[in-house]
């Protein structure tokens, strides 16, 4: 319990880049000796430091996706299967990189025609001998901490086609900063297809909410609808409401 609690926050503080005592007991439900107590244990690992009322992070490195792909793992297979749900034949469709997301090829109609535009190489990967899928990539660059193809030389490539549906990931989702995360080669590919896609969808389970990253690639207001676990905080279902978007749950299936 505890080493899963100290992998979060370790995870949450190298999200955040700075944040304080008070924010990590809020989020993490404990008692500020609690959190002390863990901020000690990883301040022996030398990934974060101590500041002024809080702490920070040392390592500007993503978190690998080996070590994010085992966190909420049944979690996140039930929103990809629930999110499969909604792509209907002859359609383009859009699947982000990132460990929610990359699991949706697996529970994808087999008997209707579709095309998928990815940077992840997972999903690439799945995709390659399915034969009612045509597949399109974008990116020029590997990123082995993703697992995906960034950067690309013109970034109007992506004008040409018409998304009908994108299922898109977040490292950190929040009312006010919108959909987050921390690579700025990533956020490119994240802004433009957000912009061009013809629906949104966000994929993320419930730990994501309430936190954000250094980038943001879209407003929350912009997604259609949301795919989430258990445990989606109230003030979102009643943003949710209150902006008409729609909100799904991966048990739901």
């Amino acid at each position: 319990m505890r080493e899963r609690r100290l992998q979060d926050l370790e995870d949450y503080i190298h999200s955040l880049g700075t944040t304080s005592l008070d924010e990590l007991c809020e989020h993490f439900d404990v008692s500020k000796n609690t959190i002390r107590r863990d901020i000690s244990t990883l301040l022996e690992k030398g990934t974060i430091q101590k500041v002024y009322g809080g702490v920070t992070s040392i390592s500007q490195t993503l978190i690998p996706f080996e070590n994010r792909d085992t966190t909420n793992k049944s979690d996140k297979r039930a929103i990809a299967r629930r999110a499969a749900q909604f792509v209907e034949g002859n359609e383009l469709i859009y699947i982000d990189s990132g460990t929610t997301t990359r699991d949706i090829i697996d529970y994808l109609p087999r008997t209707v025609k579709l095309t998928i535009l990815t940077n992840s190489l997972h999903v690439i990967n799945a995709a390659a001998n399915v034969e009612n899928i045509s597949l399109l990539t974008i990116g020029n660059t590997y990123k082995r901490d993703t697992k995906s193809f960034v950067g690309t030389e013109n970034m109007q490539v992506l004008d040409k086609y018409n998304i009908n549906k994108a299922f898109m990931a977040a490292t950190g989702v929040s009312i006010e900063s919108g959909l987050t995360n921390s690579d700025v080669l990533e956020y490119e590919i994240k802004k433009k297809v957000a912009e061009k896609a013809q629906k949104m969808f966000l994929l993320a389970d419930a730990s994501k909410f309430g936190r954000s990253t250094l980038l943001t690639y879209s407003p929350l207001n912009e997604v259609d609808a949301i795919v989430t676990s258990k445990g989606f905080p109230e003030e979102y279902k009643e943003y949710c409401e209150a902006n008409e978007i729609s909100v799904y749950f991966g048990d739901e299936v």
